[in-house]
């Protein structure tokens, strides 16, 4: 099963990086392969904020929805996804945001995902790591957009 890490330093607040992140609704309008975003139901427990949340991912004729339980720490400023339903056999992410000594703050990522369909598996392992890159590319670009 394919897994992605990387940190990277941007020249953006912690809060501003977590608020991007954790607004799941507008993530088709910048993220690749993003059909349609839709949040079922929000939830406090506790510190955390749990959503439930749909995606829509559209690649080539590929074309599926997807369930998640994505939970807020705003606190902490992390923010944790695990799969509920859909194409896939397991898809965990992580993300975490600290302000920088030297301003700015640095994003964490973390990925880890399998499909229940071996060819989608097989094609998506060969495009895999640079398909995580050009999403974490589109929450760069779109923090430009917001805060630059």
């Amino acid at each position: 099963m394919p897994t992605h890490s990387e940190t990277r330093h941007l020249p953006y607040t912690a809060q501003q990086m977590y608020d991007l992140v954790a607004d799941v609704e507008r993530y088709s309008e910048f993220l690749p392969w993003t059909a349609a975003a839709r949040i079922r139901s929000t939830v406090q427990d506790g510190d955390a904020t749990v959503m439930l949340a749909d995606l829509v991912i559209s690649f080539k004729v590929f074309r599926e929805r997807f369930g998640s339980r994505v939970t807020l720490w705003p606190e902490a400023k992390k923010i944790d996804t695990e799969y509920l339903d859909g194409p896939f056999e397991k898809m965990v992410s992580n993300w975490a945001f600290e302000e920088a000594e030297d301003g700015g703050c640095n994003v964490s990522f973390y990925v880890d995902f399998a499909f229940r369909n071996k060819l989608l598996q097989t094609t998506a392992t060969i495009f895999f790591n640079d398909a995580m890159q050009r999403v974490v590319r589109a929450f760069e670009r779109r923090a430009a957009e917001l805060y630059g």
